[in-house]
């Protein structure tokens, strides 16, 4: 069914220390993300980037102690003011990454009164606090933030407190997580699908199960970190992790999502062109956009 799409760009690449993700909204608009959705038959209005303060040139050290904690606090503002804009207006909001810390502004923006679900895709759990964080780095803890977990300020973005529900929270594709991290996962009551699940089910039935845990629900946000894949297919990433989903694996995937009808938004994030082979990376982030709205083989 047609959709009437927000393309909203986020070129953020506070969460880490690697630049080059703040190119990705920039590299998916080349490789035809809009004209290729169009071609499906949605509408789509391109709302422009959410304006990013300008990070400091040696991409060193990062400005305080709280790695970027402010200026990534400010750009989920505004995301979420950009967001809710979208969904007020009946829109399906497409958000452009940027690096993963973007999930705290696109998730609090649909998230809305009535409860929703979140399938996360990713190689890491992006569920460390600051506490557990071997690094420090914020994209590697938006998912906690989501479920009220973390820096209050990310925690508060947009309205107070928790934005989702941990049982409404579906993890796929894990394959790289902390020590720390792993104990809070198991304890979070979020259910997760690491790449052994998927090896040991299939993609299908685990994409399946995911489904059913929404059963109650109208609306799905789905979250794809082009790390999720595997390097092999998807090169242009910052934080390569080897063993991950095939490029099949992930068309399923999006495909079985896209029938359960319920996908209302959705992320694309951590592409990084600067480390990518002959835009690979972005031209398979393309194709998955389009299997999770609507493209079928038939």
């Amino acid at each position: 069914m047609p959709k009437q799409i927000s393309i909203i760009g986020v070129p953020m690449d506070f969460g880490q220390l690697l630049r080059g993700v703040d190119m990705g909204p920039a590299a998916l608009r080349y490789t035809g993300l809009i004209s290729r959705l169009r071609e499906l038959g949605h509408v789509v209005v391109d709302r422009g980037d959410v304006r990013i303060p300008i990070r400091d040139a040696d991409g060193g050290l990062p400005l305080s102690e709280d790695k970027y904690l402010n200026e990534i606090t400010q750009i989920c503002e505004a995301i979420y003011t950009k967001g809710q804009e979208a969904v007020r207006t009946g829109h399906f909001p497409l958000f452009l990454g940027g690096d993963h810390s973007i999930a705290v502004g696109t998730v609090s923006a649909v998230a809305g009164d009535e409860p929703i679900g979140l399938v996360w895709i990713d190689a890491h759990g992006d569920f460390n606090t600051p506490e557990t964080s071997p690094s420090g780095n914020i994209h590697g803890m938006p998912l906690a933030a989501l479920i009220g977990e973390g820096h209050p300020s990310l925690v508060n973005v947009g309205k107070p407190g928790m934005k989702v529900h941990p049982e409404n929270v579906v993890l796929i594709g894990q394959r790289d997580l902390d020590p720390a991290e792993k104990k809070r996962l198991k304890k979070s009551g979020i259910t997760i699908f690491t790449m052994r699940d998927i090896d040991e089910q299939g993609i299908s039935s685990v994409a399946n199960k995911a489904i059913m845990k929404f059963a109650h629900l109208k609306r799905i946000h789905l979250t794809l970190d082009m790390d999720a894949l595997d390097p092999l297919e998807a090169p242009g990433v910052g934080t390569p992790v080897p063993g991950g989903i095939s490029y099949r694996e992930a068309h399923l995937l999006m495909e079985i999502l896209a029938d359960s009808g319920k996908v209302a938004s959705m992320d694309l994030v951590e592409v990084n062109p600067i480390l990518d082979v002959a835009n690979k990376t972005a031209e398979l982030a393309v194709e998955l956009t389009l299997s999770a709205l609507g493209k079928s083989i038939l």
